[in-house]
C-alpha cells in the first residue's frame, strides 16, 4: 500500500499532544476584534484541546501518522 500524505493545511492548523489529543487554536481572532469583548480576546488565546468527535475526523483523514 503507498503512504497516505498528510494535508498541508491541517499541519499548519493543528498539532498533536504526547497523548494523541489534538489541539487547535481558537476561532473568532482573526478580524473585527473591536467588536468582540476583552474577556473573550482574553479567553481565546493560546491552544485548547479538539473535541474527540472532530479530532477524530482529523486524525484519520488529515494527519493519519501524527505530526
Amino acid at each position: 500500500m503507498p503512504k497516505l500524505k498528510t494535508h498541508s493545511g491541517a499541519k499548519k492548523r493543528f498539532r498533536c499532544t504526547a497523548s494523541g489529543k489534538i489541539l487547535r487554536g481558537h476561532a473568532y481572532k482573526r478580524h473585527n476584534l473591536r467588536k468582540r469583548s476583552q474577556d473573550m480576546k482574553r479567553s481565546a488565546r493560546g491552544l485548547c484541546v479538539m473535541d474527540e468527535c472532530d479530532a477524530k475526523i482529523i486524525r484519520k483523514s488529515f494527519i493519519p501518522y501524527g505530526l
